[in-house]
């Protein structure tokens, strides 16, 4: 490997220029991919595998809306007065002027919601007082037509009487009719007759007399029937009337029994309806004070697509809003940019990194080399990353974590090399010689350090989690560029540079050297030399130290909680953290930390079927623990889905909420019993739960496989039991110390004011994980740096103790100043615009510092002073399987001739 190395080296500094143009064509390959193609990132985490992600995805697929993109934006009066109608008029114009922006879909005013609400509250409430009244009302209603019955019988028995009277008077009239008539008859005949016969006067005055006395009789009786007709049909009116009363009492009968039959079926609707509203009742678009005023937008594509001119454009919509004693600002989706990939932190991180290189190498030529190699691996990488977005979807954090640590190790890795050809040139080597040989020594050293670095990152494919398996691919990616670069970019630098990497001082001392004079070394400088390392000296002293400050140090992790960031955690000064607070003042905190469940049904539910099944499922949910109210949303178009949004009592990162999911997914085997529906949960709450679980499923065989790996790839360097374990142990105390320090930094607050730790919360829960196998990485690194120089030493014939002091001495400034420099670019990340990279970069900062001075420095060499040659023992079967790597260089110095250390021209 080291001979291979060495070619390499030698090519890349023979073919310097050409070198350089090819890794400047690839690097403009990057930047054409980046521009060209189009690519962007998002600040989305898709969660494949997961049961919050199914419910996402199950939403999506029943509601054709629920794809699109939303966000919110709160309105608040400064003033401590109510909102007046020219405010909510002026707000309603600036929410229908914001639909005017591309790709936004429609709006959300909060004040037609609120009103709708309340007007659906005074509906329900009247109805739910005619129906408490409308018991007595049906009993009034009944006493009334009972008595109509009444009324109707009474009238009908005194026309049944009247009937009687009229038929016995009809009778009697006809028959003195008849009588009188007959009687009329045999007057007129006798009157005729005496009037023939010349009967006397008196005898035909008293026929006629008798004759007008019947007709006047006649008279009366023909009166008599008139009035007994006309009595007659004054009953049979009256028959008719109560005969239309009869119909009208049975209609109202009728009318009445249905009512009845409907009562119970309307109170129980009515209950349904009750029992929506009541689990919806603290759910508000206006708070009870009238002062504040939760509107959203609605986005016709899905959050991830949406482009940042659209969301400015919103934002600048919106905020066109001028009046007196009214703010608005926008939630976390909103006004969240993806930032820049390097910011001004960053930037004091390089310029920091430079002053560290030039304190150690003495000449701004051989300072700014590593940083330009390390620039330009970042280039080609971060570009390279940007360009692959337009395939794939990306998280913002992604190539920023690219970024990170390319600078990190492209800076580390050039600067051992470059310290090695250093090194060699003041013995008087030629450069050309010294290229080679240092990249076939220290090479070797960079290219097995960056393969345990790329080991650990790759294997985050294993979480089972695709933004983590992207972000992982990606930032090793980033390693193999930083290591290529510094293998064959920074030989062809050195090259050109020549000399210039040593100073002036240090190049008259070559010079003396090479003409055959003895430079004089400085007395104090030849004691210091020689003298023994502290933890060598006093090995278990270093041991019980480190240990107990690692351990110390770990504490808090005992009490770590994790999460993921909400809007508490961004800038105090920003709008989001002030929409943040003001939906908490102002709505409770839970109005931030919603939950949504779906119901799914394999029939299509509708009328009575869909209330009963929407006030049985949102009760059920209502009645879990520390839910403050369940707002139910419409019906899927099949009718196959419903969906409800629960607002828990504590805001999303709170203990409380996780157990609110628990509980919620709990009650599936309730709902599917009452509902024949199948319940599922997501929200920010479920998705911690759930990558959380994912995370413990996997990281036994993610710690596993890095573990076992790298230890494989450290037998095969060191040809050793002993070092690989004791490497991997002082990993394993040096990450619980950081993973302790992150916790009192971003959960318990310390030195919040220092990290802009305003609002202490749980850890993102998936930082463990990217930090075990990054630190676990860079922990390798400077355990090669170390060990690799003890093992060199005592492959060249050194005692064990004299080894740990030449090897530590040969390699300890450089870890230094490669920590120091790591340090100062993972720490500017702590300071970065994205809420997700801070403790990142804090975690990566303090676990360098921690790995790199307390257990490479002087755990490790302590542990190696007490095993002795014990530490490089190795089963003889063992060394015959292995291939011998020959990373310390032996057989390339071996194989040198003293002509080939001499100054090349």
């Amino acid at each position: 490997m080291a001979l291979f190395l060495s070619r390499i080296g030698t090519f890349s500094a023979r073919r310097a220029w050409l070198v350089i143009v090819v890794w400047s064509i690839v690097l403009f390959a990057a930047v054409a991919g980046a521009f060209g193609l189009g690519g962007k990132l998002s600040s989305s985490m898709t969660l494949d595998g997961t049961a919050a992600q199914s419910v996402i995805d199950q939403l999506e697929k029943s509601f054709p809306s629920a794809s699109r993109g939303s966000a919110q934006m709160v309105f608040h009066k400064t003033d401590g007065a109510a909102f007046t109608d020219a405010e909510i008029a002026a707000i309603d114009r600036a929410l229908t002027q914001t639909t005017e922006v591309v790709g936004v879909d429609g709006v959300l005013n909060p004040f037609e919601s609120q009103a709708m609400k309340d007007a659906k509250v005074a509906q329900l409430t009247s109805s739910r007082a005619q129906l408490d009244a409308a018991p007595a009302q049906l009993a009034a209603a009944q006493a009334e037509i009972d008595s109509g019955w009444a009324q109707i019988a009474a009238a009908e028995s005194e026309l049944a009487s009247g009937q009687n009277q009229v038929s016995a008077g009809s009778a009697q009239a006809t028959a003195s009719h008849a009588e009188l008539m007959a009687n009329k008859t045999a007057l007129q005949s006798a009157l005729a007759g005496a009037i023939g016969a010349g009967a006397p006067q008196a005898q035909i005055d008293g026929l006629s007399a008798q004759l007008q006395q019947v007709m006047g009789g006649l008279a009366q009786v023909d009166a008599s029937l008139q009035a007994l007709a006309e009595s007659q049909s004054t009953i049979n009116q009256s028959r008719s009337t109560l005969a239309e009363q009869k119909t009208q009492l049975t209609a109202a009968a009728a009318t009445l029994m249905q009512s009845r039959a409907e009562l119970p079926a309307q109170t129980e609707r009515l209950a349904w309806g009750e029992a929506l509203l009541s689990a919806a009742t603290n759910y508000r678009a206006v708070s009870v004070d009238q002062q504040t005023a939760l509107g959203a937008v609605y986005f016709s594509t899905p959050m991830s697509e949406v482009t940042p001119e659209t969301k400015e454009a919103v934002i600048a919509s919106l905020s066109a809003l001028s009046l007196p004693g009214v703010t608005v600002d926008f939630s976390k989706d909103l006004a969240t940019s993806l930032g820049s990939i390097v910011g001004p932190g960053e930037i004091v991180g390089l310029v920091i990194a430079g002053i560290v290189l030039f304190v150690m190498l003495g000449t701004f030529v051989a300072a700014g080399l590593p940083v330009l190699t390390a620039l330009l691996g970042v280039g080609v990488s971060a570009l390279g990353a940007f360009a692959l977005s337009a395939f794939i979807d990306m998280n913002s954090t992604t190539p920023t974590l690219a970024v990170m640590l390319g600078l990190a190790v492209g800076i580390d890795y050039s600067l051992f090399i470059l310290n090695r050809h250093r090194r060699q040139l003041k013995t008087g080597m030629g450069v050309r010689s010294s290229i080679a040989l240092a990249n076939g020594t220290s090479g070797s050293a960079v290219l097995f350090a960056g393969l345990t670095v790329m080991i650990a990152l790759l294997a985050l494919n294993l979480t089972g989690i695709g933004f983590l398996g992207l972000m992982g691919n990606v930032a090793a990616a980033a390693i193999a560029v930083a290591v290529l670069a510094g293998l064959t970019f920074t030989p062809a630098i050195m090259q050109l540079a020549g000399l210039r990497v040593l100073s002036r001082k240090e190049r008259r001392v070559r010079d003396q050297l090479i003409a055959g004079e003895t430079p004089v070394e400085k007395p104090r400088a030849v004691a210091r030399a020689k003298r023994e390392v502290w933890a060598a000296k006093r090995p278990i002293v270093a041991l019980v130290l480190t240990i107990g400050v690692l351990l110390v140090a770990a504490i808090p992790f005992g009490s770590m909680r994790l999460g993921l960031a909400d809007g508490s955690s961004e800038p105090v000064e920003s709008t989001q953290y002030q929409a943040f607070q003001l939906t908490s003042e102002g709505f409770g905190a839970g109005q931030n930390g919603q939950i949504t469940a779906a119901v799914s049904f394999d029939r299509s539910l509708s009328g009575d079927d869909l209330l009963k099944t929407q006030a049985s499922v949102a009760t059920t949910l209502m009645g879990v623990d520390n839910v403050e109210a369940v707002v139910t949303g419409q019906p899927s178009p099949d009718g196959k889905t419903l969906a409800f949004s629960v607002v828990p009592t504590e805001g999303p990162a709170a203990q409380s909420t996780e157990t609110v999911v628990t509980d919620l997914r709990a009650q599936a085997d309730t709902i599917a019993e009452d509902t024949r529906g199948v319940l599922g949960v997501t929200g920010m709450a479920a998705v911690n739960i759930d990558i959380s679980q994912k995370l413990a499923s996997a990281l036994p065989l993610y710690l596993a496989t890095i573990l076992g790996l790298s230890i494989l790839l450290m037998i095969l360097v060191f040809r050793s039991i002993a070092v690989p374990i004791v490497a991997s142990l002082g990993f394993l105390i040096s990450v619980f110390a950081t993973l302790g320090a992150v916790t009192a930094v971003y959960q318990w607050g310390w030195f919040g004011t220092v990290f802009g730790v305003h609002d202490p919360g749980p850890i993102m829960n998936f930082l463990p994980t990217i930090l075990i196998g990054v630190l676990f990485g860079l922990a390798m690194d400077y355990q090669l740096f170390i060990a690799t120089g003890i093992r060199e030493a005592y492959v060249h014939g050194e005692s064990p103790r004299a080894a740990i002091t030449q090897g530590v001495r040969a390699g300890r400034a450089v870890v230094i100043a490669a920590a120091i420099i790591m340090i100062a670019v993972f720490g500017s990340f702590a300071f970065a615009e994205s809420t997700m990279i801070r403790p990142m970069g804090f975690g990566l900062a303090f676990g360098v510092l921690v790995d790199a001075f307390l257990v490479r420095l002087l755990l490790v060499p302590a542990a190696l002073r007490l095993l002795g040659r014990a530490a490089w023992w190795l089963p003889r079967w063992l060394d015959r399987l292995l291939p011998d790597l020959d990373v310390e260089g032996a057989k390339l110095e071996k194989g040198r001739t003293k002509e080939a250390f001499t100054l090349v021209a």
